[in-house]
């Protein structure tokens, strides 16, 4: 297990991340979405501010995202992404359903919106002048995490993973599966109300979870019984876990080199 200090100090750290970010990409916002009929792939680095931008835009829109990391020195996932856009830049953005091929965040946030959500894209996720510094501190502070490529064994199936972008806990899970280039897909489940605010086990409202019905963390709540994020699947070894610490704990003895 990860050193129980050096976890929450790094914990510490991700809410830090969050919070200069300001807690963009907590909430969804809608409390259904409909996903579409082939998943959306995204070449990603998890401490790039730009990809940043582009996952808080996911969790608003409650869509679902296959990531497939590229971390500097990846080989994995970067060859491909530069074949199918022509160069090693991310985010790079595939969307089979309209076939379309895509860089740049700012350009990615809008056709998002513009496909999958209203047409508008929210002024607290659009492109300002002080919005990118923030975002480039905010993924500063978190240092050389989620950047560089360790050796690992490739997963047969994808992982699957139960997150949101401002999630302090999900994204020390999120830097490790990066870090080790396993593909996962991205079940966004951002917060729908006020009464979801706060961590799984001190919510604002007290007593017990009770989601919206029919929205997406309710789906999620009756099929786990829980509304704690990460939650990860792995159907290679069929682990199913909760627990930022343990996962990442689970991801090095069973993926790392």
């Amino acid at each position: 297990m990860p050193n129980p200090v050096l976890h929450q100090i790094n914990v510490l750290g991700s809410v830090l991340s969050s919070t200069l970010g300001n807690w963009r990409g907590a909430n969804a916002l809608v409390s259904t979405a409909a996903q579409p009929a082939l998943p959306i792939r995204l070449y990603d680095m998890e401490v790039s501010p730009y990809c940043r931008a582009v996952r808080e835009a996911f969790t608003a829109l409650h869509l679902d995202v296959e990531i497939y990391p590229c971390p500097k020195g990846g080989t994995r996932f970067r060859p491909e992404a530069e074949r199918l856009g022509g160069k090693q830049q991310f985010p790079l953005l595939v969307d089979p359903n309209t076939n379309t091929v895509m860089y740049e965040s700012a350009h990615i946030v809008d056709y998002l919106f513009r496909i999958y959500g209203n047409g508008r894209v929210p002024s607290a996720y659009r492109k300002t002048l002080l919005k990118t510094p923030a975002a480039f501190v905010a993924s500063a502070v978190r240092g050389a995490r989620g950047m560089r490529v360790r050796p690992s064994h490739a997963p047969a199936k994808m992982l699957e993973l139960w997150s949101f972008e401002a999630s302090p806990y999900a994204r020390l899970v999120r830097e490790r599966l990066t870090e080790l280039e396993l593909p996962y897909l991205l079940h966004n489940i951002g917060k729908e109300r006020w009464q979801d605010i706060g961590p799984a086990v001190l919510r604002l409202k007290p007593g017990p979870y009770q989601p919206i019905p029919g929205g997406k963390r309710d789906q999620h709540f009756r099929r786990t019984s829980h509304m704690q994020v990460p939650y990860l699947e792995d159907p290679n070894t069929g682990v199913k876990m909760l627990e930022s610490a343990k996962i990442i704990d689970y991801l090095e003895s069973t993926y790392a080199l």
